[in-house]
């Protein structure tokens, strides 16, 4: 049976303080659930994390990391660093990373290689622009950037892969796919996977929807078949808000 996950990616934002004000919050307040809870804070907030949540079942996880194991890489961080205070899952791919910082396929492709190497788990991101969606190339461009990125991995490395597709459009925008859209492209991707690796791999890759998720939607969102959680932004950075996404899968 496919995981079932909720991740709150905090992206740059919380101070030290907030990160552990939010941490004990959420960890006080956190429901019986079956699903993989996981927050990406900031990395200067990582290692304190890891230590607030050592007796809680949220997971806390990173945002991004380089492909090189060490060098002159002046303001990133390693797989090494990473597994070195306790994080082995590191998002990869997010649309911010591409659009503001250039990162192209064949970077994300050398990047999901060197976390893999290490034995860590990716949760690898995906998208369509506006205009993709507008010109009908939504599926063509989902299409290409898995096939770029994660197509030349063997099948035993799917067993680390987590795919949250990002519908660019609806991030920190207000619009949000609806649960039918949702679920047309989570089935399509996991058709696309199906006819690379096989039924087996397609069924138990998780899927997650990553698009401005909030209380009111989550639990129609989480309702689809091939929809299995949720990468979540600016409502998981409001511990009361996270919490209903949490009990809504």
């Amino acid at each position: 049976m496919r995981s079932k996950i909720v991740t709150g990616n905090w992206k740059m934002n919380k101070t030290a303080a907030q990160t552990e004000a939010l941490l004990a919050e959420l960890s006080g307040k956190l429901p019986d659930t079956e699903a993989e809870v996981m927050v990406a804070p900031a990395f200067v907030n990582l290692t304190a994390a890891v230590r607030n949540l050592e007796s809680s079942t949220i997971e806390v996880i990173a945002q991004n990391m380089h492909f090189a194991e060490s060098g002159a890489y002046t303001g990133e961080i390693s797989a090494d660093m990473l597994l070195s205070i306790g994080i082995d899952t590191v998002i990869i791919g997010h649309s911010e990373r591409r659009a503001y910082f250039g990162e192209t396929d064949e970077i994300l492709a050398k990047k999901v290689v060197a976390a893999l190497e290490k034995n860590m788990r990716v949760m690898f991101c995906f998208g369509e622009e506006l205009e993709d969606r507008k010109s009908d190339k939504h599926f063509s461009l989902v299409e290409s950037q898995l096939k770029n990125a994660l197509f030349s991995l063997d099948a035993n490395s799917w067993g680390k892969i987590i795919l949250a597709y990002e519908p660019v459009w609806a991030i920190g925008t207000g619009e949000t796919a609806s649960p039918e859209q949702a679920q047309e492209m989570h089935a399509f991707i996991r058709k696309t996977i199906l006819e690379a690796y096989g039924t087996s791999i397609a069924n138990s890759v998780s899927i997650l929807y990553g698009g401005s998720v909030k209380p009111a939607n989550a639990e129609e969102i989480f309702s689809k078949p091939d929809v299995d959680g949720g990468l979540i932004g600016g409502a998981s950075l409001v511990s009361d808000d996270f919490i209903a996404i949490i009990k809504a899968i």
